[in-house]
């Protein structure tokens, strides 16, 4: 190998270290970056209804027992939970059966964003995990 061709590889070496250190980097401040109103850790939660769900039903969501948002058609809540432990409650309205409040678990890491569908399980009302978000009008949250 010539002096010309061992510089040519030392520096497509150096480089590619470069752009790979680069780019380590910036997809580490993206997956910890939690953008919040108040600068603190957080995640984003988004619920949304399956487009089943009923037309003249309202899904209220309420977080840690406090009403955030009533949930109308072509609607989702969408705001931001600090890092920890929360409890979702999901209610439909008008309640015309009696049903029961519908609740679940959920520990909040630092950046994700957790998206749910509120969805019917029989004649339960459940929140479902999902993987895509579909575009709708976001919901004001509730003065308490």
């Amino acid at each position: 190998m010539n002096n010309n061709s061992r510089i040519f590889w030392i520096l497509a070496l150096v480089c590619t270290i470069a752009v790979s250190a680069a780019e380590i980097q910036a997809s580490s401040r993206a997956a910890t970056a939690s953008p919040s109103p108040g600068g603190h850790r957080s995640a984003r939660l988004i619920v949304q209804r399956a487009p089943n769900f009923g037309t003249d039903l309202v899904v209220r969501l309420s977080i840690d027992g406090a009403r955030v948002a009533d949930i109308p058609r072509n609607r989702h809540y969408g705001g931001f939970l600090s890092v920890g432990h929360h409890i979702l409650t999901v209610l439909a309205l008008p309640n015309t059966e009696s049903r029961r409040p519908t609740s679940m678990r959920l520990t909040v890491q630092s950046g994700h964003v957790y998206i749910f569908t509120a969805t019917w399980d029989s004649d339960r009302l459940v929140l479902r995990p999902s993987n895509s978000y579909s575009p709708t009008t976001r919901v004001p949250e509730v003065q308490n």
